[in-house]
């Protein structure tokens, strides 16, 4: 989100899912999009079946891959130097959109300075990608006419995670593919609410609507509005960050809802020591997880067929969802949960129902201002939406950017070499991702019909790989970095290039997060999950 909210002045997906059928080229980087977001995946194929053109960018040969007009299998963590090389041929042969840079964007100088040194032939050395291929991604995308950037966890999990997003960014404003549809850039949130909890401010940084907690005027607004006295002016920590203050016994108690670090977070047995080492741990959550087995108190919460509330999708979107069934046992709605809480500490909370929790949300937070459960209840809308009148935003920077003077500006970046690299000891490269049939940690999924399909950790190898180490399909692999040991099944697959390994995430009994790092973007503090150094043997 700091990538985008630093070029764009927003964080958040700039078009809607109406768009996607509307563009004329997608550009895919980093996203696993048929098995992680299926339906999107479904209807980028559907848009490519009716003459888009499509690119694929991936070090895994993805389903995608299959439709690729341009397919390019760069190396991992070389992604700014890719988006580099290809906006150095796109200024090379004149192919950007100068009315729309000297109109709509600040910065252009700097931008050429550095992508111009980033040459096909350069490019190449530093990605493994053929330099016809680089040339070709940059004609394709520059000539649009409508062009649109896809892209997840592939480009945001990693330590230049935050860079990755703003080279996106800069190409996407470089060829004037903002503010229409079929264009943008177009983050695809990794759960059904990522995008709905960074809006109530489910960061360190900002309160509700993205709200700065460094202003004071802001901190003003809301401290009237709650009626809680001074408001800190720092920001608070991440996860990560948490983790590593309990580890040192700096931080005594936590409360987690709906997570499962202990099989989502980096370097598990570093969460597992900080969790121990907590004076008082509570958990929230609809399953008894391998984070909730760990915890003084457990709090069982409604799931979502089971409470009233709302949800904001990946367009930022808001949509109503209704009860359906009553909730099993002592489970309550989250809300209600939490309203006792607070009332027990002595605040004056009187939420009655959800749709006065979300009155409160609109109250204080500009671009839900017009948002309310009535409103909802007549159909979906897209934020900002500031007053009762407002139709929504289905497309973001129409006209100018959410930025102080209206325009965008570019923020160019060199490509830094990831944070460890495979080597004699660790030679092979290990990533980690989701499949189509598991949801996360798999809290859900592994107690649901389609979660027995997949039973248990695979590890994809590539078949020359396999055949050094006399390897067949299905026989035990050990996979060891500087961190822990896991072991899985051999999958025996070109998906994955030589020397790299890939393991899905979703089994506790046999974690991939054994393997990675701590080690996080230094300006999102998002983990790199995608890059840790292994040794692979037959188990």
């Amino acid at each position: 989100m700091k990538g985008l909210g630093e070029t764009f002045g927003s964080g958040a997906m700039t078009n809607d899912f109406k768009s996607i059928k509307e563009a004329d080229v997608l550009f895919v980087i980093g996203s696993n999009t048929t098995e992680t977001h299926p339906v999107i995946g479904s209807w980028i194929k559907e848009c490519k079946a009716k003459g888009a053109k499509l690119i694929v960018c991936d070090p895994r040969k993805i389903e995608l891959s299959r439709y690729a007009d341009v397919h390019i299998r760069h190396n991992s963590g070389s992604d700014v130097a890719l988006v580099n090389g290809i906006m150095h041929v796109i200024l090379r042969d004149g192919l950007q959109d100068q009315a729309f840079i000297d109109e709509r964007v600040e910065n252009f100088e700097a931008l050429r300075k550095v992508v111009m040194e980033y040459t096909p032939e350069k490019t190449s050395e530093i990605t493994g990608v053929p330099a016809e291929l680089i040339e070709e991604a940059a004609r394709t995308y520059a000539a649009g006419p409508n062009s649109a950037i896809f892209y997840t966890m592939g480009i945001t999990q990693h330590q230049s995670g935050t860079d990755n997003v703003r080279s996106l960014a800069n190409l996407s404003l470089l060829c004037g593919m903002m503010g229409r549809p079929g264009t943008g850039v177009n983050p695809l949130r990794g759960q059904n609410n990522v995008q709905g909890a960074c809006d109530m401010g489910a960061l360190p940084n900002v309160f509700t609507g993205y709200q700065k907690v460094d202003s004071k005027d802001v901190r003003a607004r809301m401290s009237d509005l709650w009626a809680c006295g001074d408001l800190p002016a720092s920001p608070g920590m991440t996860l990560v960050k948490m983790m590593e203050a309990a580890g040192k016994g700096d931080l005594k108690s936590l409360f987690i809802m709906g997570e499962n670090p202990m099989v989502t977070d980096p370097d598990t047995n570093h969460v597992r020591h900080a969790l121990e080492n907590l004076d008082f741990l509570v958990v929230q959550d609809i399953f008894l997880t391998e984070t909730a087995q760990m915890a003084d108190v457990v709090l069982p919460a409604a799931c979502w067929a089971e409470k009233e509330g709302t949800y904001t999708n990946t367009t930022r979107t808001v949509l109503r969802v209704r009860k359906a069934v009553e909730a099993p046992g002592e489970a309550r709605a989250d809300w209600e949960i939490l309203n006792d809480l607070a009332r027990s500490f002595g605040a004056a909370w009187d939420f009655r129902s959800a749709s006065d929790v979300f009155d409160a949300i609109a109250a204080c937070t500009p671009s839900y201002g017009g948002l309310s459960h009535r409103r909802l209840d007549e159909g979906p809308l897209a934020w900002p939406c500031p007053t009762a009148d407002h139709p929504g935003t289905p497309n973001l920077h129409v006209g100018k950017f959410a930025r102080p003077n209206g325009k965008a500006t570019f923020a160019p970046r060199e490509w830094q070499k990831p944070h460890e690299w495979p080597d004699e000891q660790f030679p092979f490269l290990a990533t980690t991702g989701r499949i189509l049939y598991h949801y996360h940690s798999g809290s859900m999924s592994r107690r649901s019909a389609p979660g027995e399909f997949v039973r248990e950790l695979f590890i994809e190898i590539n078949p020359a790989d396999a055949q050094a180490l006399h390897v067949d399909e299905g026989m035990m692999l050990r996979v060891t970095s500087r961190r822990g040991t896991v072991s899985g099944k051999a999958k025996i697959t070109d998906r994955v290039p030589p020397k790299m390994i890939f393991l899905p995430f979703h089994f506790a009994e046999a974690g991939a997060n054994l393997l990675t790092a701590a080690v996080v973007d230094p300006d999102s503090e998002t983990p790199a999950y995608k890059i840790s150094a292994v040794k692979v043997e037959k188990a």
